[in-house]
Formats: structure tokens, C-alpha cells, sequence
């Protein structure tokens, strides 16, 4: 194999293209670009001396010495990953627990990938999960009560050190047959006519959107306030109105193509900033500090999701 490439990542390509047929496909599975696929491939197929796909109008197909080399690969994987495991044995992520802190809107979310990933990976390592509020959250890391935290608008603080963050951005979050869902863009004054689901205090969102309104006077001939995200995206489903959220507040639903989130153009309006969170001088145990590094690793796949709303 080429030595300015490492093996292990040329299976994670060569495995990805194989399984979708498509150098496009696999690129967007492994958020990386297509020339990237494409030029680890041909250097692949330069260095054996021999073709491993056949160049279709449909995509692309393994050879017989495709074929090969993927068995050996998936077998390769799983041998690894157990010689993984025994390096974890030895560096001491055989056991322990990982004391995590986390705001409501990511109980459904990238978050559960990393949980999975641990599973996977650690089976043998436990959980305690803390769903709560930012400001509580916040608290918990600087009292050592927990490993680790994901809040939304960490307040600057010497106990509080950040690891990661993305800008999450705010707009209405409609149903997919709503006619603003074809406005390519959305201001306020386009939604006077529809009922407002209004998110209330203790919700952070609650802040921006009382001050939003407040701001350009906005008074909805109709309104309904609550205090629980899924209530309203149920009400959303339901054709019962709109509600003026964040992103990360959507995303599940985003993901699942339930219903449609559209970003507000207007001046002075900012982001919620979404990060992740540690005490400065906290020593954490290695388990710990492995699901972190997935965590970013997370995050920055998650901005290139927000990268058409910015």
C-alpha cells in the first residue's frame, strides 16, 4: 500500500465504496470529498497491479480481486478490533464509568452515536446519563459531579473549559406541506397569519424568541406556549401550527424527513452556540476521555449538516 496512507483508513473507503456502489455515496457516508475516495482508490489499484472495481454506467462493481480483498478486509477489521481491545485491557478501559451531563435536545440525536460507538467498542463500560438544563449542567461540571458535559450558551467561566462547540441556528420548524417550506427565505412577517407554538421558560430557546418578538413587535393572532419540545413538534406534525426553535431542538425529526426547518433572515438575530464542556483541571479516566474524542469527531460532522442554513 502507498506509505503516506494508512491502511486502516483505505479499508474504511475501499469497504464503503464497495457497500454503496458509488464513489458519491461512500463520500458522503464518510463526510469526506469524492476525490479523496477516488484518488486513494486508483493509488490502490496502481500499487497491486490489478483492477478492484469495474467502471459501470450505473456505479461501480468489485472484481474477483475486489471480492477478495473485501473478505480479507472485513476479516482483518474484526481481527483488529479485537487487538484493539486488548490494548484497551492493558491502558486500563476494561472498566469504569463515564459520568455525562446533557442538555434535553440531544436525549435523540448525534449523541446517541457516540453511546453506540462505546457500546460497541467498551461493552463493558457504564453510563450515567444527567439530562438537565444548560445552567445545570454547567454546575455539574465545575463541581466535578460529572465527567463531561454538551450544553447550549456556556457562559465564560475559568471552571469551564470548552472542547468543541457548532453554531446551531433558529428559524420555524414547519410541516413538510406548508407553503413557507418553498420560501427560500423566511422573515417574520411572512408567519402572521399561522398559529405560533411558543416555546416557554425553562426551555433556552424561550429567551431569543421573547426577545425576537418583543424586538420587531411581532404579536401572532394565534398562540400556544409550552414547555416541552416534543409536545410541540407533536402539534407540528399535526398541522397545528409552527414553532419558532433551533436546529438541534428539530434534528430527529430533520433526520427522519418528518417535517422542515427554515432558517430566519433577520438582522441581529444569532445562533445558539451548542458545546462541549470539561473542567480545566479535571483528570479523566481513559474511557472518558475516548467517547470525547468521538464526541468532536460528532461535532464536526454536525456543522457540515448546518453548512446550508448559515
Amino acid at each position: 500500500m502507498p506509505i503516506n496512507m494508512t491502511f486502516s483508513r483505505f479499508s474504511d473507503y475501499f469497504i464503503a465504496v464497495a457497500k454503496t456502489g458509488s464513489l458519491r455515496k461512500a463520500a458522503d457516508q464518510l463526510y469526506i470529498s469524492v476525490s479523496a475516495i477516488h484518488r486513494q482508490i486508483a493509488l490502490a489499484e496502481e500499487e497491486f497491479g490489478i483492477d478492484l472495481f469495474e467502471r459501470l454506467p450505473n456505479g461501480l462493481k468489485l472484481t474477483l480481486a475486489g471480492e477478495l480483498l473485501y473478505a480479507d478486509l472485513i476479516k482483518w477489521q474484526k481481527e483488529f478490533q479485537l487487538t484493539r481491545n486488548r490494548f484497551d485491557e492493558i491502558q486500563g478501559l476494561s472498566r469504569g464509568t463515564i459520568d455525562c451531563g446533557l442538555i434535553t435536545a440531544l436525549s435523540d440525536g448525534f449523541v446517541l452515536d457516540s453511546i453506540q460507538y462505546m457500546y460497541e467498542n467498551y461493552p463493558w463500560i457504564n453510563f450515567n446519563f444527567h439530562i438537565q438544563d444548560s445552567e445545570k449542567v454547567s454546575n455539574m461540571i465545575m463541581d466535578a459531579e460529572i465527567d463531561f458535559g454538551i450544553l447550549l450558551n456556556p457562559k465564560g467561566h475559568h471552571q469551564l473549559e470548552v472542547l468543541a462547540f457548532v453554531e446551531i441556528p433558529i428559524g420555524f420548524v414547519l410541516p413538510k406541506d406548508h407553503p413557507l417550506t418553498k420560501t427560500e427565505k423566511i422573515h417574520l412577517s411572512d408567519t402572521l397569519n399561522d398559529q405560533h407554538l411558543i416555546p416557554s421558560a425553562p426551555l433556552i430557546i424561550q429567551d431569543y424568541v421573547q426577545t425576537l418578538y418583543k424586538h420587531y413587535q411581532l404579536v401572532p393572532q394565534h398562540q400556544l406556549e409550552c414547555n416541552d419540545i416534543r409536545m410541540i413538534m407533536s402539534l407540528i406534525q399535526k398541522n397545528l401550527g409552527i414553532g419558532l426553535l433551533s436546529y438541534i431542538d428539530a434534528y430527529p425529526y430533520l433526520e427522519r424527513d418528518e417535517l422542515c426547518f427554515k432558517p430566519i433572515r433577520e438582522k441581529g438575530l444569532y445562533p445558539l452556540t451548542l458545546a462541549l464542556c470539561v473542567a480545566p483541571k479535571r483528570q479523566l479516566s481513559r474511557v472518558s476521555q475516548v467517547m470525547i474524542k468521538h464526541l468532536i469527531e460528532q461535532i464536526e460532522r454536525f456543522k457540515l449538516k448546518l453548512i446550508d442554513y448559515q
